[in-house]
């Protein structure tokens, strides 16, 4: 009989995060709650939203030490972890929500775009919870969570310029809704947190005193403070292309010739670190950030000319894990100052891979009724999934010449 009260209770407790008492109206007012779900990566996150933007619960486990220590991601090796900690990671955002499956209105899970061994874990298991408590599902295309995430912290009305910038994926696109978006300019080979990672993976900066538990990018961040950049010579890709795509493989190739010189120049053998790794990190840091800051002022002028942004308080929102990047955000602030575009940057903890952007975005479509499926509906994982309406070409045939700026960034 004891057992029976207390379980009531609990049950009573629970439920007072999706009820209140409204005094104006005279009646209780109910918010639903959203789960999301996400793996695309080396990320297992979880996160349960209400209406507002309001976090109840979250966890996230991290891949990153074990991934640094195989020097880079293996995808098997993340699908393994994901397995492994993927219902731990949802119980425990279920449970610090005080929240039950019962109670939640949706499951929003990233399928698409990201690694495919990745996302068969999230969606595989969303498949069966979903079934398991009866309740809808809402697939999420990973580049929109990331887009729509500043929406949850602030209000930002659409239309608004996004760079999207991770490890995985680089675009640059108009939010013009929830689920629709104007692709300006996206990656044609690699992704700037990959490049970066890659070079640090090269210097060995791992054996780095000061970087031994840092991200690759992370670690040419911390470097690159006390290096002197103009002592490394390196053309930014792309110069006389006048779109808005993005190339990382010609700036990475260009690194690792100037490497292989300067272990000549100093009689070490590769994996030894060099005298002047700081000045490596500078270069490659800056020269990333300007390739990003004239594609994305290249968006710019595009939507100005095509009257695609707002002719007041235009705004462009910068998300994904290197947007963490400090003197990104500056290199980008030259440019936005200089057009009179306000910017937009999540905290760093929502730049990266997360349950609460995935829930978010669960929110939106919720709110809006778009794309929310039945439990019972089998849902495919997509590894490559572009973002909205293709428009890269009409950017290109613009032709935009870019005025000229410096990127002067003092460290």
């Amino acid at each position: 009989m004891f057992s029976t009260k207390l379980k009531i209770l609990q049950r009573l407790l629970q439920f007072r995060n999706t009820v209140w008492f409204s005094p104006s109206l005279g009646k209780a007012t109910y918010s639903r709650l959203v789960l999301g779900i996400e793996t695309s990566c080396d990320d297992t996150g979880a996160a349960v939203l209400d209406e507002t933007g309001k976090i109840l619960g979250e966890s996230l486990h991290s891949q990153t030490e074990v991934h640094l220590r195989t020097g880079g991601i293996i995808p098997p090796v993340a699908q393994q972890l994901h397995r492994e900690h993927i219902e731990r990671v949802v119980q425990e955002a279920l449970e610090r929500s005080n929240v039950d499956p019962c109670q939640l209105s949706a499951v929003a899970t990233t399928v698409k775009p990201g690694m495919a061994l990745s996302l068969g874990i999230g969606v595989e298991f969303s498949r069966k919870f979903v079934r398991q408590h009866n309740k809808p599902f809402i697939p999420i295309h990973h580049m929109e969570a990331h887009a729509l995430t500043v929406r949850m912290l602030q209000p930002v009305p659409f239309p608004f310029l996004v760079l999207l910038v991770s490890g995985g994926h680089s675009l640059l696109a108009v939010a013009r809704g929830v689920d629709d978006f104007l692709l300006l300019g996206h990656s044609l080979d690699v992704a700037p947190g990959d490049a970066l990672d890659k070079v640090a993976r090269r210097l060995s900066l791992i054996k780095h005193p000061q970087c031994s538990t840092l991200s690759g990018g992370q670690a040419i961040e911390l470097l690159a403070k006390d290096g002197d950049r103009t002592s490394i010579p390196l053309t930014t890709p792309m110069g006389k292309i006048n779109d808005c795509c993005f190339s990382f493989s010609g700036l990475r190739n260009q690194v690792t010739m100037i490497i292989k010189k300067k272990e000549e120049e100093e009689g070490i053998e590769e994996g030894a670190l060099l005298s002047c790794v700081n000045d490596i990190a500078a270069a490659t840091q800056h020269t990333v950030a300007t390739h990003l800051a004239k594609r994305t002022h290249r968006a710019v002028l595009f939507c100005k000319a095509n009257n695609l942004l707002p002719s007041s308080n235009p705004t462009l929102v910068v998300s994904g894990g290197v947007a963490s990047n400090q003197y990104i955000r500056k290199a980008l602030t030259v440019i936005t100052e200089r057009e009179g575009v306000s910017l937009l940057c999540p905290p760093a903890k929502f730049c990266t891979d997360n349950g609460v952007m995935i829930a978010w975005n669960g929110v939106e479509r919720l709110r809006e009724e778009k794309g929310i499926l039945p439990p019972n509906v089998d849902v495919c994982y997509e590894p490559k999934a572009p973002l909205g309406v293709d428009m890269t070409a009409q950017v290109r045939a613009a032709g935009i010449r870019l005025p000229s700026v410096k990127i002067k960034i003092p460290n």
